[in-house]
């Protein structure tokens, strides 16, 4: 493995290497192929504790600090693995852990810490609004014993795979609010009871294997003792798990650029072409020293959004360009290992194809750069608001 400069959470790097060690490249490739969810890995992940590392200790959890968490999921991607499939469930559960009543955390959380319950679908992209959340068209109305929902969600993420889903549905139609993203609600779906019975869930064909879906709401009945926190303060819960998600998955991107960077640093040792080391040519050289400097620079923007999250100081800011730098570490890490394999980077044995696709996917998701320069723009630079 490459040399972290400056390397903390000895012991969780450790432990985290040797769970991932049985899950090698045939491992990832196989459920490539087939498209099939990683149940082996998550319920290694979940018995070992990982999954449950933000959940106090008081609610079954480990009560690890959020940068304790990034170097679990860090760690993952720079073994070769993807915590896609799981690594909702270490930020989803935020919403509950902060804003949830006294039942729902005793109910619920120590059984996420444990694994018994999955909580790692989240309920809020649509096909008609995209990134602008506050458009959203799922509504939730009051009836005499609860909740009435219809709508649909599009990339909800492990929604097959999940027990529980958190969903944000519009309680106040946006006509009569004084803010947009006011009257928006959350609630928490026991997807046991609800597929069949109002929910339908359809896989999306990618061109990762992300185990994505459409979801389609008709007529749902849910429990009073669903909504999570204040009616019509949605919005401002799930920003506050956004921030922890960026940051987490800012960390990925780091263990995905370190694993480029390793495979693609011993593959230039190793490969001659006319008589010499691939890796004595500059051409190849450059690109990846460039790439190695990003990521260590992208990894102190990490550290600085996880330290400020951890003291509980605003970090839109930091966790946002954390996320930027990282994807975009990532990104260019990925391209100089393509390069540098050259064809073989196309053959599914050297597994680089399958990483390259992976990590392009956080040049998008869970925010676009796009939509991360423009709030940059606007909310440090204080620029007129573009969106």
């Amino acid at each position: 493995m490459m040399i972290d400069v400056d390397r903390d959470h000895e012991e969780i790097r450790d432990a985290v290497m040797r769970l991932c060690a049985p899950f090698d490249d045939a491992y990832w490739q196989r459920l490539d192929r087939e498209m099939a969810y990683p149940d082996a890995f998550v319920a290694a992940l979940s018995e070992a504790g990982f999954l449950g590392a933000l959940i106090p200790e008081e609610h079954g959890g480990s009560g690890l600090s959020l940068r304790a968490a990034t170097v679990i999921l860090e760690t993952i991607h720079a073994a070769g693995c993807n915590a896609a499939a799981c690594h909702a469930q270490m930020y989803i559960m935020g919403t509950i852990l902060r804003h949830g009543s006294a039942a729902q955390k005793v109910n619920y959380l120590p059984k996420i810490a444990t694994g018994a319950l999955r909580l790692q679908a989240f309920g809020v992209t649509e096909p008609t609004s995209g990134t602008d959340t506050a458009a959203l068209r799922t509504r939730a109305e009051r009836t005499a014993d609860g909740w009435l929902v219809n709508g649909q969600k599009v990339w909800t993420s492990r929604a097959k795979q999940s027990d529980l889903m958190l969903l944000l549905a519009r309680t106040t139609p946006i006509e009569r609010v004084q803010r947009r993203t006011d009257g928006l609600s959350t609630f928490l779906v026991d997807l046991r009871e609800a597929v069949g019975r109002g929910v339908e869930i359809r896989p999306i064909e990618a061109m990762i294997n992300h185990n994505t879906n459409e979801v389609f709401i008709a007529d749902l009945h849910l429990p009073e003792d669903a909504l999570v926190g204040e009616e019509g303060r949605g919005f401002r819960y799930i920003l506050d798990g956004m921030n922890a998600e960026r940051i987490l998955i800012a960390s990925e991107c780091i263990g995905d650029a370190r694993w480029f960077l390793e495979r693609a640093s011993a593959y230039a040792r190793e490969r001659r072409v006319f008589g010499r080391p691939i890796g004595q040519n500059q051409g190849i050289q450059f690109p990846l020293a460039r790439a190695l400097a990003e990521t260590e620079a992208a990894e102190l923007m990490v550290r600085k959004a996880a330290a400020l999250f951890d003291a509980g100081e605003p970090c839109g800011p930091e966790a946002n360009m954390a996320k930027h730098l990282a994807s975009e570490a990532s990104w260019h890490a990925g391209e100089a290992a393509m390069q540098t394999h050259g064809g073989y980077a196309f053959a599914t044995d050297y597994a680089i194809e399958r990483k390259w696709r992976e990590t392009r996917l956080y040049q998008i998701a869970p925010v676009s750069t796009n939509l991360i320069l423009a709030f940059l723009a606007h909310r440090v630079l204080g620029l007129p608001k573009s969106y």
